[in-house]
């Protein structure tokens, strides 16, 4: 705390004579007491200690990690449906993988109701486009309208509500996927065959570039994501594998040509399985042949 004495500062009301500090705290400038206390101790004040306060975004279910590849003719997105709380696991079942038009989709990590209510507002951005404009935006120009967006959240990011999205998209003009990534202030940053993000991102990026096939079927991109998405699950506590007790499967998507697609929980738990039964004979997953 600093008072102000004969035009210099001081480290404390302590220093000052008896007097002075009683003129001061009878001579606040200010009939709230809120005021008063925020002047000259902020740290009495609910929520103002930071040694003491919790930042509102660690109080917010996050969800975490999304992958995704390109493919033959196409690129795949992959997410874990787990969303924590701190230690906590705020829910099972939360959907981080989203179609935002006919050919792209993006995942969420982060604030998971920002997250969300972004990947729908960004939805409703497209489709009013293409409505007024009478095209659809290239895909160049769908990444930088989701930039903006982002950069529209950026003080609520500076709060915590932090959303850090990733973006694919099938483009015609190379005939084949595309993969954009994001920070809290914008981007888009291009990833080329493959990306990952969210807090188990480190480790499925490990498996993506020991799997990865450039070129490969979307059938065989997809096992690879979920393999990526398994060894995600294995060292972050905060991704969720699959839970085959109560039959919760990763949220799969292939955008081609022919658009968008969601994978059916059958279609994705014929997957898991493969994926499972071979990890009970080798847990840490398969091996990436040296070339």
């Amino acid at each position: 705390m600093y008072g102000s004495f004969g035009g210099s500062r001081v480290a404390s009301h302590r220093d000052l004579p008896a007097g002075m500090v009683n003129h001061l705290f009878t001579n606040t400038g200010s009939s709230s007491f809120t005021e008063f206390v925020g002047s000259y101790a902020p740290e009495l004040l609910p929520g103002r200690d930071d040694r003491l306060a919790t930042p509102v975004g660690d109080q917010i279910p996050h969800a975490t990690t999304i992958v995704a590849a390109t493919c033959a003719g196409g690129v795949v997105m992959a997410g874990d449906r787990r969303a924590t709380s701190g230690n906590i696991i705020a829910q099972r079942e939360i959907e981080k993988v989203f179609r935002t038009d006919d050919h792209s989709c993006m995942g969420i990590a982060g604030a998971a109701s920002t997250g969300i209510e972004m990947a729908r507002l960004y939805r409703v951005e497209l489709e009013h486009y293409e409505k007024m404009e009478g095209r659809t935006l290239s895909v160049a120009g769908k990444a930088n309208r989701l930039a903006t967006m982002i950069r529209g959240n950026l003080a609520m990011a500076m709060q915590g509500l932090v959303v850090v999205p990733l973006f694919a998209a099938y483009d015609p003009e190379i005939d084949g996927g595309r993969i954009f990534s994001y920070d809290v202030g914008g981007g888009p940053y291009e990833q080329f065959h493959h990306h990952a993000i969210g807090s188990g991102s480190i480790f499925a990026r490990g498996a993506l570039k020991k799997l990865y096939r450039e070129g490969a079927s979307p059938e065989d991109t997809v096992l690879t994501l979920i393999q990526a998405l398994y060894d995600a699950a294995d060292d972050d506590s905060a991704t969720g594998g699959p839970d085959v007790t109560r039959r919760i499967w990763p949220v799969v998507a292939v955008v081609t040509a022919d658009g968008f697609r969601r994978l059916s929980d059958d279609e994705v738990a014929g997957y898991v399985q493969a994926v499972v039964d071979a990890r009970m004979t080798n847990p840490d997953g398969p091996v990436a042949p040296l070339r």
